[in-house]
């Protein structure tokens, strides 16, 4: 699916200019959504697929809003939220009963959230899914508790944040730290000049073989996810995403009053439907794994 044809946000002063083109293009209707997402599946209908992608520019300024507070240009950001709206269209399946903005808004996250990681800095600065999300939600932590001054956290605070995040207390004062601005690598260690800082950054990374293998490992993880995600009908889905997907789960007052059911049935649908995509995704990574076993060392039929 290309992007020529998208508006691209110029380097100066773009902004304003960008979010002004892309409010040209209607807001869809859900009958109109799903007629469109039916014709790009079924009859690979590229003006379709355009329409759709084009309708849901504003949801990706919206979302790449939220991730200004890393130092990298916002034309960039929007930029790679788009290619995440992009892939849940191609992926959007509108005989699942939901809408599309639903479905593209883990796609445009993920997509932005792996285009900061792999720019901010120099050094790696995540590699397990709760050290992504100590990085994108430190900030917002530390606001909470108006620990805004840079330089080591107090350990209380070091605790409170450690639990909200649900991660180690050493996690978050290593983030702390590496988000406190990256050091030149080249900065003296002393005022003698002796040494620099590259000089003690050891690598004790695994290697690229390993790394290979953990990275197709977590992309059929995901992929086990979004496909198991599909058992769920929509209000199981919904409760789902909202408690157990989400940096700031929705509680259960607001999704039984968005509902109208009480608290414990809310609670009850999250648990079933929790279940529902455990098993799933445990049948689905056996399905890969079964699938991706060269031919040649697979059992005779």
């Amino acid at each position: 699916m290309a992007t020529a044809n998208l508006p691209i946000m110029a380097a100066e002063g773009g902004l304003s200019r960008y979010l002004d083109e892309i409010r040209r293009f209607p807001m869809l209707q859900p009958d109109q959504e799903y007629m469109l997402a039916k014709r790009w599946r079924e009859h690979d209908d590229r003006d379709a697929a355009h329409k759709l992608v084009t309708s849901h520019l504003r949801l990706v300024a919206k979302i790449a809003m939220g991730y200004r507070g890393y130092g990298l240009p916002i034309g960039e950001v929007v930029s790679e939220g788009n290619v995440g709206l992009m892939q849940a269209v191609k992926r959007f399946e509108p005989d699942k009963g939901f809408r599309l903005a639903t479905y593209a808004m883990w796609w445009i996250k993920a997509s932005i959230q792996e285009y900061i990681l792999r720019s901010w800095s120099l050094v790696k600065m995540g590699t397990t899914a709760n050290q992504k999300k100590l990085f994108f939600n430190l900030r917002k932590a530390k606001s909470k508790i108006s620990a805004l001054d840079e330089g080591d956290l107090r350990p209380d605070q070091v605790k409170q944040i450690a639990t909200k995040l649900g991660v180690p207390e050493q996690d978050v004062i290593d983030m702390n730290r590496r988000l406190s601005g990256d050091a030149s690598l080249n900065t003296p260690l002393r005022e003698e000049g002796e040494g620099e800082w590259q000089d003690w950054l050891v690598d004790d990374s695994s290697s690229q073989e390993a790394r290979l293998v953990e990275s197709e490992e977590s992309d059929n993880r995901l992929a086990a996810l979004r496909d198991a995600l599909s058992v769920l009908n929509v209000r199981e889905r919904r409760i789902f995403e909202a408690r157990r997907l989400l940096d700031d789960p929705v509680t259960l007052e607001q999704l039984s009053e968005e509902f109208g059911v009480s608290r414990e049935r809310v609670r009850q649908i999250e648990v079933r439907a929790f279940e529902k995509v455990q098993e799933a995704v445990k049948a689905s990574l056996v399905r890969r794994e079964a699938t991706d076993v060269p031919a040649r060392i697979r059992p005779a039929a």
